[in-house]
């Protein structure tokens, strides 16, 4: 028995193509990594939600890692029960809040900041004895 060989041309992987040597590949590549199908790929990407990082028009590529990308916005449409739009702007708002927290915690070690306690004045008045 004699195992098919892939051609090459079906994956069109691009090794260090893309900054920092990461991987480049073909939507579809990305697509089965994520576990979804190609035309809600398609539609991820036509919303912004991945942006091809080399390639032509007709045969766009994108880095490797954008599948846990295409994953996660997978994941929030379908447990959440978003629409493809609301699935690509709650990833946006999570990769803003994972921005944000990561400055605010550079800032704290900069400074040399540490969480202190914080007293809370107790809501119930104070009974006179």
């Amino acid at each position: 028995m004699t195992v098919p060989r892939r051609r090459a041309s079906r994956l069109r992987v691009t090794h260090g193509a893309h900054g920092g040597g990461t991987e480049l590949v073909e939507l579809r590549v990305l697509a089965r990594e994520a576990g979804v199908g190609g035309s809600a790929a398609g539609r991820f990407v036509a919303l912004g939600l991945l942006e091809p990082a080399g390639g032509s028009a007709a045969r766009p590529l994108f880095p490797r890692n954008a599948a846990a990308r295409l994953a996660s916005a997978a994941r929030l449409r379908r447990d959440l029960g978003l629409n493809y739009a609301g699935a690509v702007l709650a990833c946006e708002l999570l990769v803003r809040i994972e921005e944000l927290e990561s400055r605010l915690e550079s800032r704290a070690i900069g400074t040399d900041r540490r969480d202190r306690d914080v007293a809370v004045p107790s809501s119930r008045p104070k009974r006179e004895g």
